[in-house]
């Protein structure tokens, strides 16, 4: 009798499980599809406003325009070639400055000499504006490929290194004597304790530089490119060609909302408990 009632108290239990779990999964999925609701709502609402002539459609053309226009321009290619231009140059300043961001805020939230070091130098370089800084980066590394990842990293490697640091400086320090008890070498400071410790912070600043990766990338293709949506939106000002401007607008915006996506994504596989 007693060995029946603990297995059905089990069964229960394992029932429980399961129903968060699929409970969890439809939460999961619903946020999936506000994330994507969203952004098409706002779409709706620029629609009726240039419908009910809320809007001039001279300066503000409507969505279904702007998608027409697009449409054309995808068929001759010119927007697929712009668009992978920007995207290489995005991912190449962005990987730059995210891995040396990720390394410096281990090693300032690690060794208070590195962080006596480093940290000024940080607080005084990062309340310039990336911008201010392209008439040097161009006079150091030209007007090539160059100076354009150069122009993002500087944007990205700040958020990354600070948000790094915060992470590893807000771990519980038990866990850094237990380590040093231990005789735990500086390479394993970095893999079992401040890394995984810091995760989350690290994603955060993560999620900072792509979106400034997106926001520098139209300054740095104003010079020395051919190719890129901030190139196109530039030639379009130039031309005052509003259709092609808003068409650059909009894939500039589709392209930050899905790299900030594919952040979220990569932070749910490494550390799923975090968010929901």
């Amino acid at each position: 009798m007693m060995e029946w009632q603990a297995n059905s108290h089990i069964i229960t239990i394992e029932g429980s499980h399961i129903q968060d779990r699929k409970a969890e999964q439809r939460e999961k999925q619903r946020q999936r599809v506000l994330k994507i609701v969203s952004p098409v709502f706002l779409l709706i609402l620029w629609q009726a406003a240039d419908m009910i002539q809320l809007l001039n459609p001279m300066f503000f053309p409507a969505p279904t325009t702007i998608a027409a226009s697009l449409w054309h321009d995808i068929l001759t290619i010119q927007v697929i070639t712009d668009i992978k231009s920007s995207l290489v140059r995005i991912l190449a300043g962005f990987i730059a400055g995210a891995v040396p961001g990720v390394l410096l805020g281990l090693s300032i939230g690690l060794f208070p000499l590195v962080r006596t070091l480093v940290e000024p130098i940080v607080a005084t370089l990062y309340p310039i504006p990336k911008l201010a800084l392209m008439p040097i980066v161009m006079l150091l590394f030209g007007l090539g490929e160059k100076e354009k990842v150069i122009v993002i990293l500087l944007g990205v490697i700040f958020p990354v290194i600070i948000n790094t640091a915060a992470g590893v400086m807000n771990l519980d320090k038990r866990y850094l004597d237990v380590a040093k008890n231990f005789g735990a070498s500086r390479l394993d400071y970095y893999r079992t304790i401040a890394l995984p410790g810091s995760l989350g912070m690290i994603f955060t600043g993560l999620r900072l530089g792509i979106g400034m990766a997106v926001l520098l990338i139209v300054a740095a293709e104003m010079h020395g490119a051919n190719s890129g949506i901030g190139y196109r939106i530039w030639t379009a000002y130039d031309m005052f060609d509003i259709n092609t401007m808003f068409e650059s607008f909009l894939l500039l915006a589709l392209l930050g909302y899905l790299l900030t996506v594919a952040v979220d994504e990569m932070e749910q596989k490494v550390i799923p408990w975090r968010r929901g």
